[in-house]
């Protein structure tokens, strides 16, 4: 039988007990009656990933090498790779909860107008974070928007209520929309580069297309949270490449509140942003500012 929903798993020089986890937690989804593939995309990983689980799958598995680096290659592969109506995103640090892929297929069967949808993402850290970490969950892609399900559609803005990569699920026909519509220029994780944009991207061109998106409580995954990235420096660095792509894909899509500022003056904002963010006082002050200059960068206008 055709698959029904198609996982997709998209790792790069992934830690292998983290990513035998996740696969372990698709192996233990309780989706009775719904048709799944497994696609597991190594992208560009030195050496390439060897998972002993992937010869016991109870699900159609495949294992796919993709040698161009980059997420957004990689889900572009898994996107044409797969062949079922709905996809699901899966990060390989992400363990789903066993109904996680059951309500995601009866979400996207039962309402014909959601375009892609998501739901908790809840933390399982290696260390305890400080206190001032919390501020910056939301750039590790924790959250939890309550128990109401939420939706919306088109409205020159972007939502609330739209999912983040880890757990996205999206139909086929959203997936193509993005791959003849999306923009390549949109900087995404690639090696030790830390930002995010291709998540936006895919949301705006979902709602640009007529669909609509949501947050659904009843998804719910956790994330594994390794003590690496709970180090202040790599949080700055965080917040630096997501706060740049958050820009490109504002103005990619035409609604960017912001106005595109000349590359000269990056540099006296920056200045400016180290005192009126006294910077220097504590690691979540220098955090932002590295966010600020992320910001600047982001903005800077083409010719």
């Amino acid at each position: 039988m055709n698959p029904k929903l198609s996982t997709i798993i998209c790792a790069y020089n992934s830690d292998p007990s983290s990513l035998q986890r996740t696969l372990e937690g698709i192996q233990n989804q309780n989706c009775a009656g719904v048709n799944l593939e497994i696609l597991l995309i190594d992208n560009a990983s030195t050496p390439p990933l060897k998972i002993p689980l992937l010869n016991n799958s109870k699900f159609p598995l495949r294992h796919i090498k993709e040698a161009k680096p980059g997420l957004s290659q990689a889900r572009r592969r898994g996107f044409m790779e797969a062949t079922a109506d709905f996809f699901v995103l899966v990060d390989d640090d992400t363990i789903l909860h066993p109904d996680y892929l059951e309500k995601a297929f009866h979400a996207m069967t039962t309402q014909p107008h959601l375009g892609c949808t998501g739901g908790k993402s809840i933390p399982e850290f290696e260390v305890p974070p400080d206190p001032w970490m919390a501020e910056f969950f939301n750039l590790l892609a924790l959250r939890d928007l309550g128990e109401q399900p939420l939706r919306a559609g088109w409205n020159q803005e972007y939502p609330l209520s739209s999912p983040v990569g880890a757990g996205m699920v999206l139909r086929r026909e959203v997936a193509e929309t993005w791959l003849k519509t999306g923009s390549s220029a949109i900087t995404d994780r690639k090696g030790a580069e830390l930002s995010s944009g291709g998540d936006n991207d895919i949301v705006l061109c979902a709602l640009k297309a007529g669909w609509q998106v949501g947050y659904d409580p009843t998804l719910v995954l956790t994330h594994l949270i390794p003590a690496s990235r709970l180090e202040p420096n790599y949080l700055e660095r965080l917040n630096h490449g997501i706060q740049k792509s958050w820009m490109q894909v504002l103005s990619f899509h035409g609604i960017n509140p912001w106005p595109p500022i000349p590359k000269w003056s990056v540099a006296p904002r920056k200045l400016k942003a180290w005192f009126t963010r006294k910077a220097w006082t504590s690691p979540a002050a220098r955090t932002r500012w590295r966010g600020a200059c992320g910001h600047f960068e982001g903005r800077v206008e083409h010719s």
